[in-house]
């Protein structure tokens, strides 16, 4: 077994304590990853406080990890030491089923298995990247482009993936409106990828504070959702709003800016339940759908997207006796835009 220093959370309103823990021997294609940093998303805060369910702590978050390979198993023939690479959200799968054979591997018909929180092929729990090093199965991890960093890289792999895969599932691109709903981790993702894609880009967001930022990300319009008018003004307008909060928001509002045969795909996963009225979809044709991730096809296209196009998040860099801080700030919404944790600081 491999040793590795973490950090790890024991009960929902728990602080984070330094801890170690094991992972498996080298298996014939799995990959030994040494950690450099890893991304703080919401996911892990609301997962880490029990807000999603029953959790089984000790839990060691992250799921945007970013490191070197160190060692490879008998038989991998996609990776090699020195290797620059990334984990996202899941570590395997059954491999077996339709969704998993068309590269939709995070709709595993079986039950994909996420990088923490979960219970592998071992019957073990899986733990996440607040920690050193990492064994993960090699179809389960991607390369990080060269040009990329790999403080920045880290928050690629949930953040980018999670904005970048419904942005090209619903036809972002030249001719088409699209609004973010929401500046924060995935917000200011979603908007430079958007841009990036050819869209006419607009924020919505409760306030204006972040509007020169959005600007400058790309964005070509920004409004405050706390301003009524904005609904008037907005009303039948987009093609397509990609919701990145993790708050209830008045969803018949939202679905009143679409356009004619418009959607509204929530990426942002609220603890508690949303509603709304049917009218708001009948009217127009309007949808209301939904979008976890990508698989590891596209999660390695999105790199190679950013790449090509110079989309990077906007990071600050946290020592691991950090994280119970960055957490409050994350939930304040005081972070411009993803904490990564500096793992040499385990």
């Amino acid at each position: 077994m491999i040793t590795a220093k973490a950090r790890a959370v024991y009960g929902p309103d728990k602080p984070f304590q330094a801890a170690e823990i094991k992972r498996r021997d080298l298996d014939s294609h799995d990959v030994l990853i040494e950690i450099k940093y890893a991304g703080i998303c919401h996911s892990d805060i609301h997962t880490a406080r029990g807000e999603w369910g029953p959790v089984n702590y000790p839990l060691v978050p992250g799921h945007e990890i970013a490191g070197i390979v160190t060692d490879v198993g008998a038989e991998v023939t996609k990776y090699k030491v020195g290797d620059r690479v990334g984990v996202g959200c899941m570590v395997d799968s059954c491999g077996e089923c339709e969704n998993c054979r068309k590269g939709e591997e995070q709709y595993c018909l079986n039950g994909m298995v996420p990088t923490y929180a979960g219970v592998d092929k071992y019957g073990e729990p899986t733990q996440g990247g607040y920690s050193t090093h990492i064994v993960v199965k090699e179809d389960f991890v991607v390369k990080i482009p060269d040009n990329i960093e790999l403080d920045v890289a880290a928050p690629l792999l949930c953040a980018g993936i999670t904005t970048y895969s419904p942005l090209k599932r619903w036809g972002t691109g030249p001719g088409k409106k699209v609004a973010i709903v929401g500046m924060g981790g995935l917000g200011h993702m979603a908007v430079q990828i958007a841009h990036a894609m050819g869209a006419e880009v607009t924020v919505l967001s409760q306030t204006l504070k972040k509007k020169e930022d959005g600007l400058k990300l790309g964005a070509d319009h920004y409004y405050a959702t706390s301003d009524p008018e904005t609904f008037e003004k907005l009303a039948g307008t987009f093609d397509l709003i990609l919701n990145t909060v993790s708050a209830k928001i008045d969803l018949n509002a939202y679905l009143s800016l679409l356009t004619l045969d418009g959607t509204l795909v929530n990426v942002g996963a609220p603890a508690e339940p949303l509603s709304l009225n049917v009218m708001s979809l009948i009217g127009q044709r309007r949808s209301f759908a939904g979008s976890l991730i990508g698989g590891i096809r596209e999660t390695q296209e999105m790199l190679e997207f950013c790449a090509k196009h110079n989309v990077v998040p906007k990071i600050e860099v946290i020592s691991a006796d950090q994280i119970d801080e960055a957490y409050e700030r994350v939930l304040a919404s005081n972070v411009k835009y993803r904490f990564v944790i500096d793992t040499s600081t385990m």
